[in-house]
């Protein structure tokens, strides 16, 4: 087959690596010295039963028009935007434009990971040479094993045995310039309508969020500024509003972890703020841990890391789920965290814990309905984090011991939101209660009741499930399931 020539263009795939600093792919293209074709394809089959949600599509519309406005303003062509699997797109536009080489980062999916191999297959018999690059995590995970040789299930045992030899290389600057390539007709971002319009539910995303690259850059700066140093302290404080809302920009790869290591470290060295860079750093090691138990173990998406767990009693409690997506369960920290996330499109770590466990211990609902709600309406969504995430709280993933902590959320209300300014601001119908009753409101007098405004079971529900009552039911279905399994 004869060999493309010196003038061929080169294909970037664009996936979840809206970047042009740090961008491995991208960095290899251009020293390819060909023309530059941009792409991305919107998968819909992405494999472990993972679609983007609603608020994604709106993070993902926002987020390519920055980055074309990046790459045009460096004299590249806008990325050509397609519908259709990977495996059938890219081979195809690759061969009628008669692309030399194909390049893009892994997701770190591995059902995509598998999909990319058959992707370079078919552009091998093409003459053409696929070039595949890692970036998505900082550590490569079928490189870090036990003792054993066998793939760590703690994530203090992995961090640790990671920080031993982390040693991430140095970040990639963005290109000054891109070559521009042949045109390659597509679809027009409007035209997928990933914007919402009637109605439109996303209008407090925009005050809120910036997507793109720079606003990733600029988010990282103002907390590296103004927040890490009290993190250790204020990062389970959903009141003070102080964690580094980077998920999102990590999510969709509008920063490199490794961009953000190398930073937070600078920011160490300078100031002297060790301990808080360890701590927070540690927060990117749990996404690393994800995609690490991702790539070593079965579909944390569908299936219980810990087998046991198929034999847990989950309750089909329909009215109870739908309540909690409204936020109208009648426990206040619970409420407070599920309208942050519709009225955002996010919600604080703390509270995505005290949310999740109400959801399956108190109601005892599955956690992959839970992770499914998360999904739709999270711009973060990140499906391996997701996953991992979910399965923590549940009991049945990975470093979930005492699998059978059962969070309180009113205690974790009056612990991790103290004067009710988090309640307060989502669930105002409950703003004039006093502070001891802000978190239990079913604790008040009628008096305190009527003063306030409320009448419980109409302004505000009555808890669909008690809190007393939903822990103990939990806890026997933990009994359930160690007998079934015995």
């Amino acid at each position: 087959m004869a060999t493309p020539p010196a003038t061929a263009p080169a294909l970037l795939w664009f996936r979840r690596d809206l970047r042009l600093a740090d961008n491995p792919a991208l960095h290899a293209a251009i020293r390819s010295g060909r023309p530059l074709v941009c792409v991305y394809v919107r998968d819909l089959e992405t494999g472990h039963r993972y679609s983007p949600g609603a608020a994604s599509d709106w993070w993902l519309h926002h987020s390519l028009t920055a980055l074309n406005a990046d790459i045009e303003a460096r004299g590249g062509r806008a990325i050509s935007l397609h519908d259709g699997d990977p495996e059938v797109v890219i081979p195809e536009i690759a061969t009628r434009l008669g692309v030399a080489e194909v390049f893009w980062n892994q997701t770190g999916w591995p059902c995509q990971n598998e999909r990319d191999t058959r992707i370079a297959d078919s552009l091998k018999d093409e003459g053409i040479t696929p070039r595949g690059f890692k970036g998505v995590t900082l550590v490569h995970p079928p490189k870090l094993l036990n003792g054993s040789g066998a793939p760590y299930k703690v994530f203090s045992a992995f961090w640790r045995a990671a920080l031993k030899d982390l040693a991430p290389k140095d970040v990639l600057p963005a290109p000054e310039s891109l070559p521009k390539g042949p045109d390659c007709p597509g679809t027009d971002l409007e035209d997928w309508g990933l914007l919402p319009s009637k109605p439109d539910w996303a209008t407090a995303f925009g005050p809120r969020w910036t997507p793109g690259e720079a606003a990733a850059h600029k988010q990282l700066d103002a907390f590296l500024a103004e927040d890490l140093a009290d993190y250790p302290t204020h990062r389970d404080r959903p009141d003070l509003d102080e964690t580094s809302r980077l998920s999102p920009h990590l999510a969709w790869g509008e920063i490199s972890p490794r961009a953000v290591w190398h930073r937070v470290k600078l920011q160490a060295e300078s100031t002297g703020q060790f301990k808080a860079a360890d701590k927070f750093l540690a927060e990117i090691g749990w996404r690393d841990f994800a995609y690490y138990l991702a790539w070593h173990f079965e579909d944390l998406r569908t299936i219980n890391f810990n087998r046991d767990f198929d034999h847990f009693p989950w309750r089909d409690h329909a009215e109870g789920l739908e309540a909690w997506k409204q936020g109208r369960t009648g426990v206040p920290m619970v409420d407070a965290a599920m309208r942050q996330l519709w009225q955002t499109g996010w919600m604080h770590n703390r509270t995505r814990m005290i949310a999740a466990s109400y959801l399956i211990k108190h109601i005892g609902c599955d956690w992959r309905d839970g992770m499914k709600w998360f999904e739709d309406t999270l711009v973060d969504a990140d499906p391996m984090v997701n996953a991992a995430s979910w399965q923590w709280v549940a009991g049945s993933g990975a470093d979930a011991a005492p699998y059978f902590r059962i969070f309180n959320p009113a205690t974790q209300g009056e612990k991790f939101d103290p004067s009710g300014k988090y309640v307060r601001k989502f669930v105002p119908e409950l703003r004039s209660l006093p502070d001891r009753h802000i978190h239990a409101p079913w604790e008040a007098s009628e008096g305190e009741l009527l003063r306030a405004g409320i009448v419980l079971g109409k302004s505000y529900p009555r808890p669909v499930v008690d809190l007393k009552e939903g822990r103990e039911r939990a806890l026997e279905a933990y009994q359930s399931m160690k007998t079934a399994v015995a």
